[in-house]
């Protein structure tokens, strides 16, 4: 493959990153499964040591300004690590490139789609007027932020994205955050996003280097791929207040939607 593909793929899918901050994954493994036609399991296992890194550089800047709550990674981490660990292990049991796994991936794929679309758009309607509450900048946590609903719903959440995750590369983005705004109802969105991030490091880490353990990593593509998102995510971040958050991920929910529903009746 033409190494500016792929530095190109890597800046456009920054680009939109920085714009929307909508995940990579729900962006880069479709990408790289239409427009490149890269085998389902090699693409998720890229597109997560991708996601692993694009992410440490966002929650440096977010530990830096105080706002990572990490009683709520912890107790997220808690349950999506070892998901990730068992999942990897029965796609090595099983065999990575057995026809079952790559059906179940591309399956599994287009449903994260679907529900990333649908919690994109309740991020953009209903989370960013949280984002505009009193508390929700850099203002000392309201009493009871940090207590969820119930305290084994952040593990189950964990669990459930961390198998997600590790079979898509899809999930630690608009559905955890959407999860999070309502498991944490006190928790203003700049933590809730944070913790999202921040969660998402070893998870992707853990999962992404299990795929290349099984040879699902192309590293002169994730290369590539990095090169061009980092100056593409400089960019969207500083062009994010020239354009409408709402409509662009509204617009970006559509392209989701359409690209789940593809892989879900292929």
């Amino acid at each position: 493959m033409d190494a500016l593909s792929f530095w190109l793929s890597g800046a456009v899918v920054g680009l939109i990153i920085g714009l929307t901050g909508v995940g990579g994954g729900s962006l880069m493994t479709p990408l790289l499964i239409f427009g490149f036609g890269i085998h389902p399991a090699l693409a998720v296992g890229t597109d997560l040591l991708f996601a692993a890194f694009t992410k440490l550089g966002g929650t440096v800047a977010m530990m830096r300004r105080g706002w990572v709550p990490w009683p709520v990674v912890g107790a997220l981490a808690l349950g999506s690590l070892p998901a990730a660990g068992i999942t990897l292990w029965l796609i090595r049991a099983w065999g990575p490139a057995h026809p079952g796994v790559q059906d179940l991936i591309l399956q599994l794929l287009g449903l994260a789609l679907l529900l990333t679309a649908g919690a994109t758009l309740y991020k953009a309607w209903v989370g960013s007027a949280r984002s505009h509450r009193p508390e929700a900048a850099d203002a000392p946590l309201p009493p009871g932020a940090l207590r969820p609903r119930h305290w084994s719903l952040p593990v189950l959440l964990g669990a459930l994205i961390g198998v997600l995750v590790t079979l898509t590369s899809v999930g630690a983005g608009a559905i955890g955050v959407s999860a999070l705004l309502f498991l944490y109802p006190r928790l203003p969105l700049s933590r809730v996003v944070a913790a999202d991030i921040a969660y998402a490091v070893p998870l992707t880490l853990v999962a992404g280097l299990g795929h290349a353990t099984l040879g699902n990593v192309d590293v002169p593509m994730l290369f590539w791929l990095l090169a061009g998102s980092l100056p593409g995510i400089w960019l969207g971040s500083r062009g994010v207040i020239h354009i409408s958050e709402r409509w662009s991920r509204s617009v970006l929910s559509l392209l989701l939607l359409w690209a789940g529903s593809k892989l879900i009746l292929h």
